[in-house]
């Protein structure tokens, strides 16, 4: 399945297959230890809808994002390719065979499979910030159901086993056996047999194995990239900007507590700082306008009246330097309506967005900045699309930081001290430092 924002995630824009192969380079198994994995991107496009010539195309199209790990899970094991999502916290497997679903994870196999009773304290404690409440099936088993917003569900029951990574298994996991849902993209599904949830909840995989804090590093299209569990000192990397997350105690309708949200102060464009009230940046009192760092979601999203200040100012500022789309009505994926015409394919210097956090700033610019989506050939023209959107118009109440504008920065999320951290590098030289690539 696609990496999703529980009932928040947003459908991502290309498809960028982030494959991680778990060579462990550590001499140790113990979980404290730093395990060091290569991600290996590549830019997939599909579901272009094309007009009458191959070489003209139409500019509206889906697109999703993968991150998938390999590992096994059960005894005897069986290999399972899992999404590695930071917007999720409980992870799952397919358990039941059907004719869309490829991988599957059969618990009748595993000695190790124990199935989580409605009485236990998982299930009546530890499930406190599902979205849905877990219920109690007919075998008084503890029974999930998650959604996302993209109308994609999958239920099942909440159980335990052991997940092994080369050779050394981390017994009593717990994640969902999941035998029934909907999907809203049954081709992607299909090449997958779960998800991993990496978000802060009780759950997550990442709580679970008690790492202190993990860290990764998004290349741009076709390069290889690098995903690091626990702490490891590199001197090589410049010194991170911290971030604190933020804490809510008191459970409100639209705010997800589980989530990485730190808190957004303002936005520049070049030295010009948007006229927006502060105030529109914090959360109100029913949660909503909290800001989070997904890796799941593929551009950034912005509350309506901020996208509004935002794009506004953007088009003041490079009034003659680029040209606007000539469909006024184009809006791409649903939430991005500001895009523009490109001759040549050679993108002009637009000033850059800086988005301004509690300590720390994250500056976009360059091709981060404007996207290419498709073209025009018989006009001669290529089509470039900002990269922030309107979440207004996807029906979310957030703010969304996604991974296109955290490509080549060191991400690291440190979950001891209750804070996220970046600095800018190049993540190929990371990956390479690390012993990751070619």
């Amino acid at each position: 399945m696609a990496s999703k924002i529980l009932l928040l995630h947003l459908p991502p824009l290309i498809i960028t297959i982030f494959t991680v192969f778990l060579k462990i380079r550590t001499t140790t198994s113990s979980p404290q230890a730093p395990l060091i994995l290569p991600l290996i991107s590549q830019t997939l496009p599909h579901g272009f809808v094309s007009v009458p010539t191959p070489s003209s195309r139409k500019l509206s199209f889906h697109h999703n994002v993968t991150l998938t790990v390999s590992l096994t899970v059960g005894t005897p094991p069986q290999t399972v390719t899992m999404v590695l999502d930071t917007g999720s916290e409980l992870s799952w497997l397919h358990c039941k065979k059907n004719q869309n679903i490829n991988s599957i994870f059969n618990p009748q196999l595993s000695s190790s499979y124990t199935p989580t009773p409605c009485t236990s304290n998982v299930c009546t404690t530890r499930t406190r910030d599902f979205p849905i409440p877990v219920s109690c099936d007919p075998r008084k088993l503890c029974h999930a159901t998650i959604s996302y917003a993209d109308a994609t569900s999958i239920e099942g029951n909440l159980a335990t086993d052991t997940f092994s990574f080369s050779g050394s298994g981390q017994p009593g996991i717990i994640f969902g056996c999941m035998d029934s849902g909907f999907s809203s993209n049954t081709n992607e599904d299909s090449k997958t047999t779960g998800l991993m949830g990496m978000n802060r909840g009780s759950l997550s995989f990442v709580t679970q194995m008690g790492f202190p804090k993990f860290s990764y590093c998004i290349s741009g299209q076709d390069a290889s990239g690098v995903l690091l569990f626990g702490d490891a000192k590199l001197t090589w990397l410049g010194p991170l900007k911290y971030t604190p997350l933020v804490k809510m105690n008191t459970p409100l309708p639209y705010f997800d507590r589980v989530a990485y949200t730190v808190r957004l102060m303002g936005i520049r464009v070049g030295s010009k700082p948007l006229q927006v009230p502060k105030s529109i940046f914090a959360p109100d009192h029913t949660g909503a306008g909290q800001t989070m760092v997904d890796s799941g979601t593929q551009f950034t999203f912005l509350l309506g009246s901020v996208y509004t200040a935002l794009k506004n100012e953007f088009l003041e500022q490079t009034k003659g330097v680029l040209t606007l789309l000539e469909d006024p009505n184009f809006v791409f994926e649903g939430a991005m309506d500001l895009c523009f015409g490109v001759r040549g394919g050679v993108v002009p210097a637009v000033p850059a967005v800086t988005m301004v956090f509690e300590g720390a700033e994250m500056g976009v610019s360059g091709e981060r900045l404007l996207y290419r989506v498709g073209g025009d050939v018989a006009k001669g023209k290529d089509v470039y699309c900002f990269t922030f959107g309107n979440s207004d118009l996807l029906g979310i109440e957030a703010y969304v930081i996604g991974h296109h504008h955290q490509q080549n920065v060191w991400m690291e999320f440190d979950l001891v001290n209750s804070r996220v951290g970046f600095a800018d590098t190049r993540c190929e030289l990371a990956s390479r430092r690390l012993g990751m690539g070619p």
